[in-house]
């Protein structure tokens, strides 16, 4: 077994207008202040990472890898979060996700989604240059509209949708796996990977593909009322990144799952800070040591309440407190007796 890494920090909700959030070098400072090790970098921002200058110069990524080191840092993965939702969009969707990409893409699903996988192979090659084993996207949906159906879905539909999305993905995934490079979906309401079942559906079509990995983040099972600590069990093999995020679900007479369109703050099931919501993150952390998960504990900041700040100078020191640094010896080995096959076979009465 290994000892998770971190507290790791996901840099997206962070980022801002004003000093410290506003410039990669700083917003490592402050991190690096509040007590975390790691920083997970946005792809799509700017501020953090030009991403095809990462990809096609060895030198540019050395700079930046080095910009956070100088902040006694490592970066821990890149996210692609908003650029792979962007590989398969539902016309429903189109102009709710154009926000997604560069002006000069809007209106243009076609160019658009080009557009998005051109940044998902520069991620793969960036990912490699600087050092990185995993990388975090959303798979994007098709049938998401089709999720409760009224009326019923045609005989057909979900095998058809989940077909396109791998013939989608899979070049996507031999780029990545062409650079060592893990691609770690995060299971996500919204996305046709949304639970385990979707996942597995989408493997099967991607023929079982070594680098279609999970991003594991209990905060989305909580609000499915799906068991997060069996999920473990069942995908720890496939788990090579892991968000720290926490969730509450408290349904009433009137709302349930769904959330009756209300806001965040009033809906049955909701983000919240570290420590404030219902995930068992001791067992949590327990189960993927247990299964020996090489990977970093990275804060996801999102609440409903809490200022953002709080959260990430808590979440620091949650973290910490919850990795398990790992035993080289079993507790009972001081009555054991040494090593030796005689022995054994006298234990057995087979001598």
């Amino acid at each position: 077994m290994e000892t998770i890494k971190g507290p790791g920090i996901f840099l997206a909700q962070f980022m801002g207008d004003q000093p410290p959030f506003n410039d990669l070098k700083t917003i490592c400072q402050w991190a690096k202040n509040l007590g975390y090790t790691g920083v997970q970098l946005p792809a799509w921002d700017a501020r953090c990472i030009d991403l095809q200058k990462a990809a096609e110069s060895k030198t540019y990524a050395d700079e930046l890898k080095g910009l956070v080191n100088d902040a006694g840092l490592e970066i821990t993965e890149l996210s692609t979060h908003l650029i792979g939702q962007l590989v398969a969009v539902h016309p429903a969707y189109d102009t709710l996700f154009d926000s997604f990409a560069p002006a000069n893409v809007h209106g243009n699903t076609k160019a658009r989604t080009q557009w998005a996988v051109q940044q998902l192979n520069y991620a793969a090659k960036a990912s490699q240059n600087l050092g990185l084993k995993a990388c975090a996207t959303f798979s994007g949906a098709l049938l998401w509209h089709t999720v409760y159906p009224w009326p019923q879905r045609p005989a057909g539909l979900v095998e058809t949708g989940f077909q396109e999305l791998a013939k989608r993905w899979l070049p996507i995934l031999n780029t990545f796996d062409e650079n060592g490079v893990d691609l770690c979906y995060e299971i996500h309401p919204g996305e046709d990977l949304h639970d385990g079942v979707s996942y597995e559906m989408f493997l099967q079509e991607v023929n079982q593909h070594p680098r279609a990995c999970l991003l594991y983040d209990p905060s989305h099972f909580v609000l499915q009322c799906l068991n997060y600590l069996e999920y473990i069990d069942f995908y720890h093999e496939r788990i090579k990144m892991f968000h720290v995020k926490d969730a509450e679900f408290n349904p009433t007479g009137k709302q349930g799952v769904y959330g009756g369109y209300q806001s965040w703050i009033n809906r049955a099931g909701r983000f919240r800070s570290l420590g404030d919501g219902q995930v068992d993150f001791k067992a949590v952390f327990s189960k993927l040591t247990q299964y020996d998960y090489k990977g970093w504990a990275v804060l996801e900041w999102e609440c409903a309440i809490k200022h953002p700040e709080d959260g990430a100078r808590e979440g620091a020191v949650f973290i910490k407190n919850h990795i398990i640094r790992t035993t080289e010896k079993a507790f009972d080995d001081f009555a054991g007796a040494a090593p030796s096959d005689d022995f054994n076979r006298s234990v057995l009465g087979l001598q």
